[in-house]
């Protein structure tokens, strides 16, 4: 039996879904912050604010240059210094990094200090390795100022149709001959839209064919459907047009407005999706309903009394929004004040 994970430690206001094997976590709300981690490819998107949990994320993959998206990079990077954790790695599109070049340059004249990083800019069409055999993909996406959405592709390595059934001393004799046996297949895993108006994006292969869409929804009703059409956002009806095409297990919905209502938003996607449809899609921010999703997954994996029990032993169970917390909320050892 695999062991469910833990989310990462608890911290007000975060939401978390347990999507095997990804844990998704963080928080996104319309014209506040976005950040999401996603800790097994050790990634985060954008950070609107920096909670102590995204840290630990190596790498960051910023969408574009709003404050609710990038508001908590200089944070990140200064505290990942100070705490001993190694230089933050930022992922970013190639229009937008000189400015974040500068904006780093203004911190090192007011702090007296400079915070070591490495800027990473990218075009469409180029690729970025996050972990063996994994590669992080930017493309272009529809917004009021430049824009990158993500795909996360692994490569496989898989032998070629004519060769199965070859015992391996065969398979040696042609590759020692110079015989390329193998072809790589690519497997996309997770897709990341940031903030985007319906567009062509949406229908990338990478995108449609993702296990784990995320992607924005700041509308629901349909008097707003103007207000997402000017800010180049995503309607809830253009949501349900584009599942019909979609082919992912889980479409995770984000930078909904704190004005809106999740039980409307939720019936409202039903009703314009029906019944089938709406079963593939999350709303990061729904705390209630995530953490009884997840309790319900510890509780068929046969996990639930002794998760509890810690839970009970830390101060009771569900407390704070986030859902239930993990280990490690002590963080890494703090380097001396500088």
């Amino acid at each position: 039996m695999n062991m469910i994970p833990n989310p990462p430690a608890r911290e007000g206001g975060l939401g978390f879904l347990y999507l095997p094997p990804y844990r998704v976590f963080g928080t996104s709300i319309a014209g506040e912050a976005t950040t999401i981690g996603i800790p097994e490819l050790d990634i985060c998107f954008d950070l609107g604010i920096c909670p102590r949990s995204m840290l630990a994320m190596k790498t960051v993959a910023i969408t574009h240059g709003h404050m609710d998206h990038i508001g908590g990079l200089a944070y990140y990077l200064s505290q990942r210094y100070f705490q001993g954790m190694g230089e933050g790695q930022i992922v970013c599109d190639a229009r937008i990094a000189p400015h974040i070049q500068r904006m780093m340059e203004g911190y090192v004249e007011l702090e007296r200090q400079a915070t070591p990083f490495k800027l990473i800019p990218l075009r469409q069409g180029d690729e970025h390795m996050i972990k063996n055999n994994i590669f992080l993909r930017p493309f272009e996406v529809e917004h009021t100022v430049p824009a990158f959405g993500y795909s996360i592709v692994e490569k496989r390595s898989k032998l070629k149709d004519e060769f199965n059934g070859l015992p391996q001393d065969k398979l040696k004799e042609l590759r020692d001959r110079g015989t390329e046996i193998t072809r790589i297949i690519e497997v996309p895993l997770v897709a990341f839209l940031g903030d985007t108006a319906p567009g062509p994006a949406l229908v990338r292969d990478d995108v449609r064919k993702a296990q784990i869409v995320i992607c924005e929804c700041t509308f629901t009703e349909p008097e707003h459907k103007d207000r997402a059409k000017v800010g180049m956002h995503m309607h809830a009806e253009a949501i349900a047009e584009w599942l019909r095409v979609l082919e992912c297990q889980t479409l995770v919905l984000t930078h909904l407005s704190r004005r809106t209502n999740l039980l409307y938003a939720r019936k409202r996607l039903g009703d314009l999706a029906g019944p089938q449809l709406v079963k593939k899609i999350e709303l990061l921010m729904d705390h209630k309903y995530n953490k009884e999703k997840y309790e319900k997954q510890l509780s068929d994996n046969g996990q639930l009394p002794e998760r509890l029990a810690k839970l009970q032993a830390r101060g009771g169970p569900g407390a704070g929004a986030g859902g239930p917390g993990g280990p490690g909320r002590g963080g890494p050892p703090r380097r001396p004040m500088r």
